[in-house]
């Protein structure tokens, strides 16, 4: 395979199988590169990346921007809190003012579902979606399954489990299309008040006992409580999940087998999961932060082939 079948990475549901594998190939490649002493490649040179977020994010807008400098590419980064949308500046008024400084590439997290989309269709720039809204967040997905791969040889066949929030979680809905493209079978897990009605109609199965998510399980991807989306109570109180859904050595060991521990972060300790079980050997947190780095050069070097 030689090129992407997509000019932009909007979500998961527009990738085939082979886009996937293609990227995670790709990945490895940058992999090494990121474990040598010198880093950098110049790939993408004459490249001029824009970071927009229009949300608060730390883990992926750096894992993109390491990315970024790690490709050689020029980066502008851009904060929606102290931007001129805070005097009324439209999405598309915004971006045409910096693509009007010549910028190939726009990476853009949006509060808003669709909002990648949207821009796609106006701008003439490859778009990255680094979430919109509660709907997706495809590298985040990538970096997830990649890292199953890394662990477990290969995805297809592996039974993983969503824990958590699945309702307001674009982390979910991601992994559950890249995931089953992979080949794994996937169940989710958590209150029946945060599990979306339509959930069953992607070919996921539900399972609101944790343990018996657990032991059926090869892998746990756990998902915080996103207070930030919740206009209503969802559970009685934080102390209800934590005894239902928590994480901890004694549900582990109820269920006697070794299973791979994921969390997307940022992990809210002592609520979805101990400390004790996050830093512990068969937890894959920081495979997975380092993962995020190579997979985002993979996606962002493959795209910048789709530059006019």
């Amino acid at each position: 395979m030689s090129e992407l079948s997509v000019s932009h990475l909007l979500g998961i549901k527009d990738l085939t199988p082979k886009d996937i594998s293609f990227i995670f190939d790709t990945a490895d490649h940058f992999k090494e590169v990121i474990n040598r002493p010198i880093k950098k490649v110049p790939s993408l040179r004459d490249i001029t990346i824009a970071n927009l977020f229009f949300e608060n994010s730390t883990r992926t807008r750096l894992s993109f921007e390491l990315a970024q400098k790690r490709l050689s590419a020029d980066v502008v980064n851009f904060s929606a809190a102290s931007s001129s949308v805070k005097k009324g500046e439209t999405l598309v008024d915004t971006v045409n003012n910096i693509l009007a400084m010549k910028v190939d590439m726009v990476v853009m997290r949006h509060p808003l579902a669709g909002a990648g989309v949207y821009l796609s269709k106006k701008v003439d720039s490859v778009i990255i979606n680094a979430g919109d809204g509660a709907h997706e967040h495809p590298t985040q997905a990538l970096l997830d399954s990649y890292s199953i791969r890394q662990e477990l040889g290969e995805v297809a066949g592996k039974k993983v489990v969503i824990v958590g929030d699945i309702l307001h979680s674009r982390v979910a809905l991601s992994n559950i299309y890249a995931l089953q493209k992979m080949g794994a079978e996937v169940k989710v897990c958590g209150p029946k008040t945060l599990i979306p009605k339509y959930i069953e109609s992607l070919g996921v199965s539900v399972e609101l006992n944790l343990e018996k998510a657990l032991k059926w399980c090869d892998v746990a991807n756990m998902l915080r409580v996103q207070n930030e989306r919740m206009d209503i109570s969802y559970f009685p109180s934080t102390r209800e999940y934590v005894d239902q859904y928590q994480l901890n050595a004694g549900v582990l060991q109820k269920i006697d087998k070794e299973i791979l521990i994921m969390h997307p972060g940022p992990i809210n300790r002592g609520v979805e999961i101990t400390s004790e079980i996050a830093d512990s050997s068969n937890a894959i947190i920081l495979d997975q932060v380092e993962n995020g780095v190579a997979v985002r050069m993979a996606v962002m070097y493959l795209l910048a082939s789709k530059i006019k």
